[in-house]
């Protein structure tokens, strides 16, 4: 969303640094077949090496140019727990003693620890303990009793394409150690479920990314554990914590963790490092265990907030009542007014629901006073609403998920359609220079969540930029061509400094198409004739 194109630069392979012992030769092996890295671990006996060469061989060969396993000899349990892609096999069953690593995506790396997982915050570091054979000999290490090997480094954010935000994302170092049968090794607070890391920095604060970034590849990686989970959050903010604790509470049953905030050392038997991503703002069901998708993530939204929403509505008829009584208590004659009152409740009721997203700053609507008028004219009953960074979510939901109808300029508020039922309608209006976009992280994504999706692609006269340019200026002419200079011509020329003065004429012939949807959906019948003639004067 911050950038409008998803520039696909080639994936930098994670850097491996394996020190080797000339007399013991090599204890570790990296093996790359394509874009995931590997790590074999071997014992020393030289009768092994021949059964060594012939299984390296079998993997080499087998796994052709996109898959290798970062694997354990000598060491029968595996677990599932990495097994959450049906058409991938990179790290899906691996075994004890073992990191898997892969970075054959574009938009993020992921790795996955097996065993003796341990935090190390003050070296950005998380451990993984490898005890040795018995008899092993150990070479070199930082202390008595180990070796260490640097196996891979990451940074757990799903924008690995974009070099800029990540640079502003915490480094994590995975680092294998091999240990003695007996050493001992500190742990403050045990965990007997596995831990997703993962980082809620970069772009976190515009809500768009927030979902797009974070949310949905959390649920994406983390839903299969059925809530046996720990999150542990670099660049942990609080108030992220406050604002999407409903939906944290559906995926973990237990508190979040704040990387760098705690200094225990905390004990886990598996990880993964990362999040995975399908695409903007969706879920593939084909990479989901158990074919998971989109509508089952929104299943997951309604779960988080309707405990709260049930609370805001037994406030809301409590205070109700208590209006009503203090009403009927200073008016003994009050009986007409109720009848009144609940007619024109059921009124309401009958009447398609449309919600306006409102934005100030930058791509208002300018003549949004009389959009209201025409929507009600048509026959919606309409409410406004302008969300903010502070905004409860579970109030927003609540809002949007019993609309028929949203209607918003394209931007970050625009996410909410996650909260809409499948079968009502989203309409976007799109500002000059945001087609491509509009398309890309709300058209798409809408269809796929079960909405009705209308584009409204604006005229240059219904753009503010048609009084502040040349009528044969590129801004007007050929965004595109605009656009192609980089992002900041599109950031500030189109987002900043552009607002919508609606075509009311153009643009009722899709509040009609939105009407007749629904009316259709809930086997009403066809618009009113009486809509058509007051809504007339704008067609």
């Amino acid at each position: 969303m911050v950038q409008f194109h998803l520039h696909h630069h080639r994936w930098r392979k994670g850097e491996k640094n394996i020190e080797e012992d000339e007399e013991s030769q090599l204890q570790a092996l990296i093996i790359e077949c394509g874009s995931t890295s590997c790590y074999y671990k071997r014992t020393r006996p030289k009768l092994l090496s021949l059964l060594f060469l012939l299984i390296f061989s079998f993997h080499l060969f087998s796994c052709g140019t996109t898959f290798s396993l970062f694997h354990s000899f000598g060491v029968e349990k595996e677990r599932p727990f990495a097994d959450m892609n049906a058409n991938t096999p990179v790290c899906s069953s691996i075994s004890n003693g073992t990191i898997c690593c892969d970075r054959s995506s574009i938009r993020s790396d992921i790795c996955i620890m097996n065993g003796d997982v341990r935090t190390h915050p003050a070296s950005s570091s998380v451990f993984l303990y490898i005890a040795r054979d018995s008899d092993g000999v150990i070479n070199y290490g930082e202390e008595e009793g180990y070796e260490e090997l640097k196996l891979e480094r990451i940074r757990p954010y799903t924008r690995k394409w974009e070099t800029s935000v990540m640079g502003s994302i915490g480094e994590l170092n995975l680092i294998a150690k091999k240990v003695n049968h007996g050493i001992k090794h500190h742990c403050d607070v045990w965990h007997d479920v596995p831990a997703v890391f993962f980082s809620t920095g970069g772009y976190t604060g515009n809500l768009y990314h927030e979902f797009n970034d974070g949310i949905l590849p959390l649920y994406i990686t983390s839903q299969h554990l059925n809530k046996k989970v720990v999150f542990v959050i670099l660049e942990y903010h609080d108030w992220w914590i406050l604002k999407y604790g409903d939906v944290l509470s559906q995926l973990s049953d237990y508190p979040a963790i704040n990387f760098s905030g705690d200094n225990r050392t905390h004990c886990f038997p598996e990880a993964i490092v990362g999040l995975r991503i399908h695409d903007e703002l969706t879920v593939d069901s084909s990479l989901m265990e158990g074919k998971k998708s989109i509508n089952d993530f929104q299943n997951l939204l309604d779960q988080a907030y309707w405990p709260r929403i049930r609370g805001l509505i037994q406030d809301e008829e409590r205070e109700a009542q208590e209006k009503l009584e203090q009403k009927l208590s200073l008016s003994p004659t009050s009986e007409t007014w109720i009848v009144m009152e609940r007619e024109v409740e059921e009124e309401q009721l009958e009447k398609p629901k449309l919600v306006i997203l409102s934005r100030n700053g930058s791509r208002e609507i300018t003549n949004q006073n009389l959009l209201v008028k025409m929507a009600e004219e048509i026959g919606f009953q309409v409410e406004e609403l302008m969300p903010v960074r502070t905004s409860e979510l579970a109030r927003i939901y609540r809002v949007l998920n019993s609309s028929d109808v949203m209607v918003g300029v394209h931007g970050a508020a625009l996410t909410h359609f996650l909260y809409m039922r499948p079968g009502s309608v989203f309409i976007q209006i799109i500002p000059l220079g945001t087609a491509w976009a509009a398309e890309t992280y709300f058209g798409e994504p809408v269809r796929k969540l079960g909405l009705k999706y209308i584009g409204y692609e604006i005229i240059t006269e219904e753009s503010s930029l048609y009084d502040k340019y040349d009528k044969g200026d590129p801004v007007l002419r050929d965004p595109d061509s605009v656009n192609e200079k980089g992002w900041q011509y599109t950031k500030s020329i189109y987002l900043e400094d552009q607002n919508v003065r609606l075509d009311l004429r153009r643009f009722r012939k899709q509040l009609v198409r939105a009407y007749d949807h629904i009316a259709k959906m809930k086997g009403h019948v066809h618009l009113q004739p009486w809509a058509i003639i007051r809504g007339e004067g704008y067609a």
